[in-house]
């Protein structure tokens, strides 16, 4: 456990680093996650690195068991009035070890490139933020936004990783492409080859 939340805390610092000389009006561009801008995901960070195990429960009652509403008012609440106040609140949870009910490693990797690729922004993430993301999505069911019925149907093999995982015909490209791609980031699939493609792009 201590292992992977110095990995998270590696992570949000990396982040707050790379949007500390962002321009204001960057914040505003949307990100591959959904609606949300850079703005709204750098929110969700937050409210990700605040919530507490109870808190998420009561957060959701408040919500009537709707997952999607209450990460909108967790981005409502901590969505400052300026990128600059956002950031700010970031910086000032980014060593905080509360979390939701959920596993650690879906804080690693997805959302920081759901920012980074929209800006133009690289990280080298560490290989085995990748790998725990990678395997993370594929054991998760897809009512809970993971893929683990999708690599029953596709082989997802790592070209930079020893990393294969599921039954089908074979895509392969980087960790992080697999790991976008399996996550709903179509922006991802330009990266990936193999005849199991079609099949992950008609499914995400």
């Amino acid at each position: 456990m201590e292992d992977v939340w110095s990995m998270v805390h590696a992570e949000r610092a990396a982040l707050i680093d790379d949007l500390g000389n962002l321009d204001a009006a960057r914040w505003d561009e949307p990100s591959l996650c959904g609606e949300w801008t850079v703005h709204d995901v750098v929110a969700h960070l937050v409210d990700t690195a605040r919530t507490t195990r109870l808190g998420f429960m009561l957060g959701l009652a408040r919500a009537r068991f709707d997952f999607d509403r209450q990460n909108a008012r967790g981005v409502e609440r901590e969505r400052g009035a300026s990128p600059q106040e956002t950031l700010e609140r970031l910086r000032r949870a980014a060593s905080r070890t509360s979390t939701p009910p959920a596993p650690l490693d879906s804080r690693l990797v997805v959302h920081g490139e759901d920012i980074r690729r929209p800006l133009g922004l690289t990280r080298s993430y560490p290989a085995e933020a990748v790998d725990r993301s990678l395997r993370l999505q594929t054991r998760t069911p897809a009512s809970f936004g993971g893929a683990k019925e999708l690599v029953s149907r596709v082989r997802l093999t790592a070209a930079d990783a020893d990393v294969s995982i599921g039954d089908g015909p074979e895509v392969s490209g980087t960790a992080l492409s697999l790991l976008l791609a399996v996550s709903g980031r179509r922006v991802a699939l330009d990266d990936l080859d193999g005849p199991g493609v079609e099949i992950l792009a008609a499914a995400i």
